[in-house]
This record gives structure tokens, sequence and C-alpha cells, in this order.
């Protein structure tokens, strides 16, 4: 199991080609990079694998130049082709440790938690990071749990001293909240990617991270 960094989940996009605003994902994962992200979760629910792997080369090939790793979300056939850094599971995928069997050792691996049992049950797997998912509700992703709220960051927190990433809803306007409820990174979709200026929108959650750690 690889020991990941707070710091690389810190600013954690999630791509969402419906949330582009008729722009390329390369074009908004670009600025977004150049504002601060600090990694990419590659999520394509409807790509065949050849278009997904091929979307997948290009975007590692963007984010290398940066030293920004490259997420999959759920396929863990595409992050093997195209040699990610991570992958993120959900509690439907494939299990953890068939996952970790088939991975490189340096590839990490984040796990969705939705209720208490989900994050009791990670205690015990090759798992580097948690998706507290999702914290409020939101238009992006419909199939999901109940929210969480900032008291079930809390209490996730208290239950496990693995890097946590809040996801779902978050937004300027709510991060500083999370961060003092425990989550070491935001995972951030709609707030970057339907920006009007995606640089812009990642160096404003840089600028609340800053503050958060600052003394």
């Amino acid at each position: 199991m690889k020991k990941v960094l707070p710091e690389v989940l810190r600013l954690y996009l999630v791509t969402d080609q419906a949330s582009l605003r008729g722009r390329t994902l390369t074009d908004v994962l670009l600025a977004a990079v150049q504002g601060g992200v600090s990694c990419v979760q590659l999520r394509e629910k409807t790509l065949g694998t050849h278009d997904f792997v091929a979307l997948a080369l290009a975007v590692k090939d963007l984010l290398a130049p940066f030293d920004v790793p490259l997420i999959i979300n759920d396929r863990l056939d595409v992050a093997l082709a195209c040699g990610a850094q991570g992958v993120h599971l959900g509690q439907s995928d494939m299990p953890v440790a068939l996952a970790r069997q088939r991975l490189p050792p340096g590839v990490f691996i984040g796990l969705s938690v939705e209720n208490l049992g989900d994050v009791a049950r990670a205690a015990g797997q090759a798992v580097d990071y948690l998706g507290i998912s999702p914290v409020y509700a939101t238009p992006t992703k419909t199939d999901t749990a109940t929210p969480w709220g900032l008291a079930g960051v809390r209490q996730v927190r208290a239950m496990t001293g693995l890097p946590l990433v809040a996801i779902g809803g978050i937004h300027p306007g709510n991060a500083t909240e999370l961060l003092q409820a425990g989550a070491d990174g935001l995972a951030v979709v709609s707030a970057i990617c339907s920006a009007a200026n995606p640089q812009a929108a990642a160096a404003a959650f840089q600028d609340i991270l800053r503050a958060h750690q600052t003394p």
C-alpha cells in the first residue's frame, strides 16, 4: 500500500464532461492545474474502453509537466493501460483486495465511503485514502447515498487516520468548514469544471487551503 501524502489530495478535481460548458476537457484541465489543482480523477461512465484509454493517455501527458497525478475512477483496466498513478473505487466496484493484487505497488487506491459501516470495513483494507461521498447533495452525481454533512465528516475523522477527501456539492463558501471538520482534501467537480475561469476558480480554492494551513 502506497502512502499518499495529504498534499497530493488537497485540491482534487473530478472531471465531468457535461459540466464543461462547451469547452474541451483538456483546455479546462490545463487551466485548472495552472490554478493549483493537485490531482485529477478522470470519471467517464459512458465512454467505451478504447476511447477512455485514449482520453486517459492524453490527460496523463497533459498533467505530467505539472507533476499532477492522474486517478482513474472505477476502471482498473483503463488505469493499467494508461499507467495512472491512482484508482478510485466505489462500494460496488471491484473489491479493494483484488484491485491491490492487480495493480503495481506504486499505484494508490481511494475508496468511497457512504456510511459508518463502510468506514469501519475500510480499516482492514489496502486503501490509501477515503472519499467521503457525498458530503452535500450534488446534481453531478444522482446515484448517491444520504449526504454526510459536517457532523458526518467529523465522525469519519474520529474513526480513521487515513487521508480524507470530501466530495459532493463543494464550493468556496463551504470549503473552510469542511477542512475544519477534518477533511484533508476537497474533491471539486462543477465549481471548477463549470467555472467561467477554471484557473481562477482553482486558485480561489488554493487560497482557502493555504489560509487553513496558516497557524
